[in-house]
């Protein structure tokens, strides 16, 4: 392999380009970046080709900001005859290891579009060719790396393969999610997009159980809340707006005028316990918390934000959280960054788990998951 191909949402090609230089070098992987202003993807060549597979296997996806899906790559096949593409690219899948499947791909973005059509039809007869090939087997699927093959034109594409429990589990790394007609906002989909990718869909019905008890601030119209509501959740939803009063007819909601940073309906005391986590080092960590979950998307500067949600898992107020962080203009990587530093140096990664991403409903914004790690069983 000789490096990584990564998609993103057009135009942010040079943050993403930013952080997979500046992730890769923490595990000793040094390359360069080729991108292109509005392709929607990013290649990062190894100067080592043996370096591919290590970042594919060690640099955790759900970690990476801005990259939608991530591809560990052989080479560019170009030149490819219209009337032959699969010849070229079985000779080029000789160096990927065996297969659990393949996805016929494109970056997004409005000059690749009329490729999407082309892709779809030419996914089942590659896919036969690679059984054939004894390069794919439907056999234990789940547990192989999934082929990739990303066509930039008619041409050209890049073939790889992804590792299935370290990168996205949709098609060219978007969530296509149907908007719900009784939702009062589009902005639900931010929180829908946001479960699926960052809970494991075993572990939703535990996780978002009915009965659970939530906490939406900056939560007007509702968009958020909806979420919760509909999946049988008590929300404690606080904005100084007006809350839909679809949701309020619910009787799950109870409905707080007030300022987000400034709410604070916990008085009671917790018990706080000593353990020890996966490498046996001593932690401290609450017996139960206030409340589940607690979501925030308030339209305000990052580092506020990443504070006030600080504040609230520091104090054992909800079991896990997720937030949006509206991005600045410029510098996006390293405003998100300074973020997830100031809240990993308040809160520890040993009592932590979190998740962080640029997600396909998000515009100016990215998405953070934070979860006791007290709680994952």
């Amino acid at each position: 392999m000789k490096g990584l191909l990564l998609y993103c949402r057009p135009g942010f090609e040079s943050d993403c380009a930013a952080e997979i230089q500046d992730q890769a070098a923490l595990l000793d992987c040094f390359g360069f970046v080729k991108t292109q202003s509005q392709s929607g993807y990013v290649y990062f060549e190894c100067y080592d080709p043996s370096h591919a597979e290590i970042l594919i296997k060690q640099l955790n996806f759900f970690r990476l900001v801005f990259a939608r899906q991530m591809i560990a790559v052989s080479e560019l096949v170009s030149g490819m005859d219209v009337n032959d593409r699969i010849t070229p690219i079985l000779a080029a899948a000789q160096s990927l290891p065996l297969g659990g499947d393949v996805w016929v791909e494109t970056p997004e973005g409005d000059e690749t579009k009329p490729l999407l059509t082309f892709c779809r039809k030419f996914t089942v007869p590659l896919r036969a060719a690679l059984r054939k090939a004894n390069k794919i087997t439907a056999k234990e699927q789940g547990r192989k790396p999934r082929y990739h093959l990303c066509f930039l034109d008619n041409k050209t594409a890049y073939l790889g393969y992804s590792i299935t429990y370290n990168s996205s589990p949709f098609y060219m790394g978007i969530a296509r999610l149907k908007f719900p007609n009784a939702a009062p906002s589009r902005s639900t989909l931010k929180l829908d997009e946001a479960i699926q990718l960052f809970i494991p869909k075993e572990e939703q019905e535990t996780r978002l159980a009915p009965g659970m008890k939530a906490v939406d601030l900056g939560a007007c119209p509702g968009g958020w809340t909806y979420q919760l509501v509909r999946r049988g959740m008590f929300v404690a939803a606080v904005d100084n707006g007006q809350i839909a009063q679809s949701l309020m007819d619910t009787g799950q909601v109870k409905y707080y005028a007030d300022d987000g940073f400034k709410f604070q309906p916990f008085i009671r005391n917790l018990t706080w316990l000593t353990g020890k986590n996966e490498q046996g080092k001593k932690v401290k960590y609450p017996e139960h918390t206030h409340v589940h979950w607690l979501v925030c998307d308030m339209i305000e500067k990052p580092h506020r934000v990443a504070k006030l949600m600080a504040d609230w898992l520091e104090q054992a107020y909800c079991r896990e959280a997720i937030f949006n962080l509206k991005l600045p203009m410029k510098r996006r990587y390293y405003a998100v960054k300074e973020c997830l530093d100031m809240m990993t140096q308040r809160l520890g990664e040993d009592a932590f788990d979190y998740q962080v991403k640029h997600l396909y409903h998000d515009r100016e914004e990215v998405t953070v998951h934070i979860r006791w790690k007290a709680f994952n069983k």
